[in-house]
């Protein structure tokens, strides 16, 4: 079969790509900019952007030759011009519409548990408009909700095993709130039975896990299963988490806010027995996510995914304070000595000390708002090379002081050149 999928470039449509075509479909992949196929596995590539594709007449000429329709678009938060109406709603409806016109029948539409009469969140809102929109056209669809979907790079999956990583697991309250994760494999598995399979057609079908269970035991086999040491937890009042989540609010990229809180505490559960029918099998259980295989490595990326901040912090703390300390905590008469003692003249002193300070400063700050800091990594690595240099030439004394002013660069380089290899670019 020959089929259009949406989002092909997202976590849950670069899994579906490489199930649909293990099952012999020809996957057409539409994504946001072309240069995403080098890592998809598709028979071919359009672009597509549902912020401005919100009309039938974009998605007519597209879907010449298709003869199914899966659209796994969808974002968490809205951001700029990719809001819920835009990508959730007006573009996946046009989309419909044109399966209409172009005489598409089969269309799945990935949408999420939740998605109800008892909807909330934009998010979920949103999803729902979109339902109620296909179960309304003359086609052969199905609804898809899945529930907490777990699986390689996803981003529930890095949140959830890097919390399960913590020596002390923060939970909401006393974590006693309800999920059903279902495993990639699965999920994926499921929309390629559904193409496939007439059981389904013009039905809503929950895509979750084998059972429902808490997050405080959700949290507990996922640390089994990175073989680390028994949990400890961490109870955190929900109205302290409440403005944590209204913070987040304002935090690019950050998976917690008052929104994804409320769905959380709301409960995430449903009926496994429809997508166990499509499988033939039972689904996977949350300890069997991880094999044996994948605890290693998958252990020292949720440690990194916590570990690579604290450092981050750590080396903009020492810019921040090295910067204030130079303002005028330390004696000015000292520092001007220490210059005087390395070359500089009287008459530049105070350029030099207050130039270095707003650099320290500078550095400090960056280190905590850049997203691309390779750059800077370098830039810091040098400047802490440059002085050490330069101190060891005119004070080589200082290698020998009890304090190890010099010797601390050591480590501190270190600590750089780990984040400019480790973290993402």
């Amino acid at each position: 079969m020959r089929v259009l999928l949406t989002g092909a470039s997202g976590f849950m449509g670069q899994h579906l790509t490489a199930m649909l075509t293990s099952k012999g479909h020809a996957v057409v992949c539409a994504v946001r900019r072309s240069e995403s196929r080098d890592h998809l596995h598709c028979e071919a590539l359009i672009e597509a952007d549902f912020t401005r594709d919100t009309h039938v007449a974009a998605w007519v000429p597209r879907l010449q030759g298709i003869e199914a329709v899966i659209n796994a678009v969808g974002i968490l938060r809205e951001h700029g011009s990719q809001t819920f109406a835009a990508v959730h709603v007006q573009a996946p409806c046009a989309l419909f519409d044109a399966c209409v016109i172009a005489g598409v029948n089969r269309v799945i539409n990935i949408s999420a548990l939740g998605a109800d009469a008892a909807a909330r969140s934009g998010y979920h809102v949103s999803k729902r408009r979109a339902d109620r929109h296909l179960a309304g056209l003359p086609l052969s669809w199905t609804i898809v909700q899945p529930s907490l979907v777990y699986g390689p790079g996803g981003d529930s999956a890095r949140l959830f095993t890097m919390l399960a990583s913590l020596p002390w697991i923060p939970l909401p309250g006393c974590g006693t709130q309800q999920v059903q994760p279902i495993h990639i494999d699965d999920l994926t598995a499921g929309v390629a039975a559904l193409l496939t399979s007439d059981a389904l057609v013009r039905s809503t079908v929950p895509f979750v896990g084998a059972c429902a269970i808490t997050l405080r035991d959700f949290l507990t086999q996922l640390r089994a299963g990175m073989d680390l040491p028994p949990r400890r937890f961490l109870l955190i009042p929900l109205w302290l988490v409440r403005t944590v989540a209204r913070l987040g609010q304002h935090v690019p990229r950050s998976l917690l806010d008052v929104e994804t809180l409320d769905m959380l505490l709301r409960g995430n559960v449903g009926d496994p027995r429809a997508v166990e029918s499509l499988l033939g099998r039972r689904v996977r259980r949350p300890d069997q996510f991880i094999t044996a295989a994948e605890a290693p490595w998958l252990r020292t990326a949720a440690q990194l995914s916590w570990l690579l901040p604290l450092l981050r912090w750590s080396v903009a703390l020492v810019w921040i304070l090295t910067g204030i300390v130079s303002l005028g905590l330390f004696p000015i008469a000292s520092s001007y000595e220490l210059l005087f003692r390395v070359g500089v003249p009287s008459a530049l002193a105070p350029l030099f000390l207050y130039g270095a300070a707003a650099v320290d400063l500078a550095l400090g700050v960056a280190t905590l708002l850049m997203r691309h800091r390779r750059a800077l990594w370098l830039a810091q690595a040098a400047l802490i090379l440059f002085y050490t240099i330069v101190i060891s030439l005119r004070m080589p004394e200082f290698w020998l002081h009890p304090y190890g002013p010099l010797l601390k660069n050591v480590p501190l380089l270190a600590a750089i050149a780990m984040l400019y290899v480790l973290e993402r670019r």
